[in-house]
């Protein structure tokens, strides 16, 4: 089989439509071998005047095989760059044909796609949502290399190819057209090969049309070189503001950076050169090898339904009641009517139910102001919500979620209250991060349509759900919170219960670690300074300001009182801290004016000096990678407990959830994903290091001794 369509129609223009044998195209053996042989009949073709590159896929082009790319591996360099090179000399071949070259873009073209459409001299796409250009390489450890950073750089040049090869910025074919990423946009599928075959025509007897520009003689780089004085001093100051983004965690944007550079010095052959060498050096690190495993993998499995009953025919929501119109409630309240479905947003008084309406307003109204929704489309969302303090209001609702404060008792007694509302076939969803379910449950007349479904604040943002199954749910059950989930367009991860289940169990314990270093007599913000340093978005004495000393110090309470506060809380070391801050210095975290930090009126904040009085020694020490290690190993460990003990079902769930729930380290790949490219012999060795100084809780999991022992990865 042909899987590139040659077709040669009597204006001597070749359509060259790419049909490849997987379900997209993508640079594989079987593209390099069709484009080569497709190169090879185009350059001795008699009476050509113009080539259009067409897709038969829905997709135009897909872009690398990662499966490649995460198979690459330390030692084989010189051939991974050999099959680049390969790759690269087949794009040049094609932007110097005699005849002008045309990209019909009728899908996505992303990465290697778009790279193609780069090298061709004319790109006409059609304006559908379906059409996402850009190089997002960045957010998989990696760089553009098949030509992407050099001649992104030469079309539009250093300062406005930089957000696009740094942030992998996608656009759509309007703003693509805006951009001058393309030359041309259709209306629909049908008009893009006769646009493309008219610019050809209109091209005869054109000299130059069948060069790019960089080809051609007098060519200057948009924005100016590397040497022009804005550039210069562009060049001068990047890698410094690049360094704190991403704090020397991942190489991806400071090779890519160095590529850009570059290419804004160099002439066009060279600088792709040296683009091929960064694009190797950077797929043999463990962060490509992570991020690939995770970003790509992990998350269309799950996405696809990886953790899914399959045989339960999936089923949308089209009535749901929310109770609690707080914080959660509003939140999920505005993803629910985002995504067509009414919503009942109960609450005690139909004021407060009100004003977590309001919210949505808000929100809409912004998409309004950014020309991202019409004033008609915000008011069809906002009249799907009906704001409310009457339960009579939820008869029939499919799914109830109930938001409402981590009391148990409280969120028992709106079980028994509200649940006959539901429709016959309805299921209830508690929206807990800690509480577990099957105890929840006992106040269901019906627990096997009880199921957690446990949303991250803000919910308009946060793009994880943690779904937890209690000892009755249903898989019927549990397949419907998960069309839910991906209704509502939320990535969900499903749990097994126990008591913080996985997210809010692993988190603590990046808390409780920082908490235990302030009581060891470690400097605040040397320990604020080591958890930014690992990766984590904030310092652990930030977070715990933000979700509330108090509010800790109330969940404790509630543990108590179920006789499991030692299973959740096992660090004696942070219980006194939070009494003592919360007790007796009345410092609640931020919401109570104040907790480990102080924050003033113009939106700064420091750390509480009283806190210096309280724990800091000047003559306690402890390494800094000691202190990285500490905090980063803790969360690890409780993952992989997590999944020894049956509560993380898959590893995907664990990885996915680690890094969209709790912030985990990007670089990381996910908290179990780390395992494996750190060296699971390695990480046993430094856990008992850890352990042997620190105490037990470093101790390393059966389970990673286990994969040891069977010379096994996590997968």
């Amino acid at each position: 089989m042909n899987v590139f369509d040659y077709d040669k129609d009597s204006d001597g223009i070749v359509t060259v439509t790419m049909d490849m044998t997987g379900p997209v195209n993508a640079m594989n053996d079987e593209y390099r071998v069709a484009m080569d042989a497709t190169l090879e009949k185009l350059e001795q073709e008699q009476g050509l005047t113009g080539v259009i590159l067409a897709s038969a896929k829905k997709v135009f082009f897909a872009g690398g095989d990662l499966n490649d790319l995460l198979a690459a591996a330390p030692g084989a360099e010189a051939t991974f760059m050999a099959e680049g090179e390969r790759v690269k000399a087949g794009l040049r071949r094609l932007e110097k044909l005699p005849v002008p070259v045309v990209a019909a873009i009728n899908g996505a073209a992303l990465g290697g796609g778009f790279e193609i459409c780069l090298s061709c001299n004319y790109r006409v796409a059609v304006n559908d949502p379906a059409v996402q250009l850009g190089l997002p390489e960045v957010s998989l450890g990696l760089l553009p290399g098949g030509g992407g950073v050099v001649r992104m750089v030469n079309l539009l040049g250093l300062e406005k190819a930089l957000p696009y090869l740094l942030e992998g910025t996608r656009v759509d074919a309007a703003h693509a057209l805006a951009a001058g990423l393309v030359h041309e946009v259709v209306e629909t599928r049908d008009q893009l090969l006769p646009a493309a075959k008219a610019w050809i025509l209109a091209q005869q007897g054109v000299s130059e049309a069948a060069l790019q520009p960089w080809d051609r003689k007098g060519f200057r780089l948009p924005g100016g070189n590397a040497s022009s004085p804005h550039i210069a001093q562009l060049i001068t100051v990047a890698p410094a503001l690049l360094r704190k983004k991403t704090r020397g965690l991942l190489p991806a944007p400071e090779v890519i950076l160095d590529c850009a550079v570059e290419a804004a010095r160099l002439d066009l052959d060279t600088a792709l050169r040296i683009e091929s060498r960064g694009l190797t050096w950077l797929a043999m690190t463990p962060q490509a090898k992570n991020m690939i495993s995770t970003f790509f993998f992990a998350m269309n499995r799950i996405n696809r339904g990886g953790s899914r009953p399959a045989d339960v025919p999936s089923r949308s929501v089209e009535k749901v009641g929310i109770l609690g119109a707080g914080m959660m409630g509003q939140g999920i309240a505005y993803v629910s009517a985002l995504a067509g479905i009414k919503v009942v947003l109960k609450d005690m008084s139909v004021e407060a139910a009100a004003r977590g309406k309001a919210y949505s307003e808000q929100l809409l109204a912004k998409r309004v102001q950014r020309g991202k929704m019409t004033e008609e489309k915000k008011q069809q969302i906002l009249e799907l919500i009906l704001p409310t303090d009457s339960n009579d209001d939820l008869a029939g609702c499919d799914l109830i979620v109930e938001a409402v404060f981590e009391n148990l008792a409280l969120k028992q007694s709106i079980t028994r209250e509200t649940e006959p509302q539901l429709a016959a076939d309805g299921i209830w969803g508690s929206n807990t991060s800690t509480l577990p379910i099957s105890e929840l449950a006992t106040a269901s007349a019906a627990p096997e349509k009880f199921i957690g479904i446990h949303f991250f604040s803000p919910v308009d943002k946060m793009p994880l759900v943690e779904i937890i199954c209690g000892d009755k749910t249903s898989e019927e059950t549990l397949a419907r919170a998960y069309d839910y989930a991906r209704q509502i367009r939320k990535t969900p991860i499903v749990v097994n219960d126990s008591l913080g289940f996985f997210t809010s169990r692993t988190f603590g314990t990046y808390l409780d670690e920082g908490v235990r270093m302030l009581r060891e007599g470690l400097h605040p913000v040397q320990i604020e300074a080591m958890g930014r340093a690992v990766g984590m978005p904030v310092g652990p004495l930030a977070v715990y300001d933000e979700v509330s000393l108090e509010l800790t110090r109330k969940a404790q309470e509630t543990w108590r009182e179920m006789g499991v506060l030692d299973k959740f809380s096992d660090s004696t070391v942070t219980r006194e801290v939070i009494n003592t801050m919360v007790e007796q210095h009345g410092r609640g975290g931020r919401y109570h004016g104040g907790g480990f930090y102080e924050y003033a009126e113009d939106g700064s904040k420091h750390i509480w000096p009283g806190l210096m009085d309280l724990y800091y020694n000047a003559d306690v020490t402890v390494s800094e990678g000691d202190m990285r290690d500490r905090l980063l190993f803790r969360q690890v460990i409780e993952a992989l407990r997590c999944l020894e003990t049956g509560v993380l079902r898959t590893v995907d769930d664990g990885n996915i959830g680690s890094i969209m729930g709790i912030g985990a380290p990007v670089w990381t790949g996910g908290l179990i994903q780390f395992v494996n490219t750190y060296g699971v012999e390695r990480f046993v060795r430094r856990c008992e290091a850890l352990a042997a100084t620190y105490g037990e809780r470093f101790a390393p999991p059966a389970i990673a001794r286990e994969k040891l022992a069977a010379g096994e990865l996590f997968e």
